[in-house]
């Protein structure tokens, strides 16, 4: 008597089932504790060691980013902020951080939720991390967008996949 092969069916789908925990915005939070974490060393009493420095950019218009009004006409999606060499009352939290920086010779105070932060990068030693936020919900009043307005860098054009292996040291 011959055996009979049960035929079994691949386990292959279409579509790759939910992530019902949520990793990517897991990993997206975790990625900006790292950011909270840099700042914290460079508010401390040392300041940033060596040659780092921090190149921060935001959306403008995120909910909880309070700038003051001249910066959002000038930048009214996305801004760059430089800490280098002058910069004041730097305040990291749990969910942002406040920072004192001069614009035109004028002390100006912003505030800044981790999850407005675009990209955060540290030139000196090549280390970047770019983030995913959803355009704002007309969290202020929409602002005039002349061309020569622009912050200079490309608009956001979808979601981004960053590699974390460009990264490490080898």
């Amino acid at each position: 008597m011959r055996a009979r092969n049960a035929t079994v069916a691949p386990m292959i789908k279409d579509e790759p089932p939910p992530d019902l925990m949520g990793y990517e915005a897991l990993h997206e939070t975790a990625l900006r504790g790292v950011i909270r974490a840099a700042l914290e060393r460079a508010a401390s009493p040392r300041g940033l060691p060596g040659e780092h420095h921090f190149y921060i950019s935001f959306r403008t218009r995120a909910p909880e980013v309070s700038i003051p009004a001249d910066l959002v006409d000038r930048y009214p999606d996305e801004m760059t902020i430089v800490l280098q060499n002058q910069f004041w009352d730097l305040h990291p939290g749990e969910t942002g951080f406040s920072v004192t920086l001069q614009f035109g010779g004028q002390p100006k105070v912003l505030t800044i939720p981790y999850v407005a932060v675009m990209r955060f990068y540290d030139p000196s030693v090549q280390y970047m991390l770019q983030f995913t936020v959803a355009e704002p919900l007309a969290a202020r009043p929409p602002a005039p967008t002349p061309a020569s307005k622009s912050t200079g860098e490309a608009a956001d054009e979808g979601p981004k996949i960053v590699s974390l292996d460009q990264f490490r040291k080898k």
